[in-house]
């Protein structure tokens, strides 16, 4: 059994916001996101695996494919692997989510934003 508290932050002190399932024996990974900055989020990427979404406070604007949605606490968004997506924080509220990546490995296509220029 692997216990690991948030709370305290990782080993370095600091605070963890992703944890990798392959270092902890895992089959999933984990995005812990938390901002009120309005329009912060991710560009848009596509993964081989799906990716979901639980929305634990606030809102964000989800594009998922061809289609737009706005996201708020309590439901559960699930991306099919291959779909490009991203979201965007809309504010004013702080926007809680964890984001599980149904891989043990983080593998990430970047489609727009400096990430896109790296491949």
């Amino acid at each position: 059994m692997l216990v690991i508290d948030l709370s305290t932050g990782g080993p370095d002190g600091e605070p963890v916001h992703q944890l990798e399932g392959r270092g902890c024996e895992a089959g999933v990974s984990l995005i812990f996101t938390s901002t009120a900055a309005p329009g912060a989020g991710p560009h848009l990427h596509k993964h081989p695996y799906a990716e979901t979404f639980v929305i634990h406070s606030g809102r964000a604007l989800f594009t998922v494919g061809d289609e737009e949605l706005v996201g708020t606490a309590g439901q559960v968004i699930v991306v099919p692997g291959f779909t490009p997506h991203k979201f965007t924080v809309l504010g004013p509220e702080t926007f809680r989510s964890t984001n599980i990546h149904a891989s043990n490995t983080f593998v990430t296509e970047w489609l727009e934003g400096p990430e896109a220029a790296l491949l």
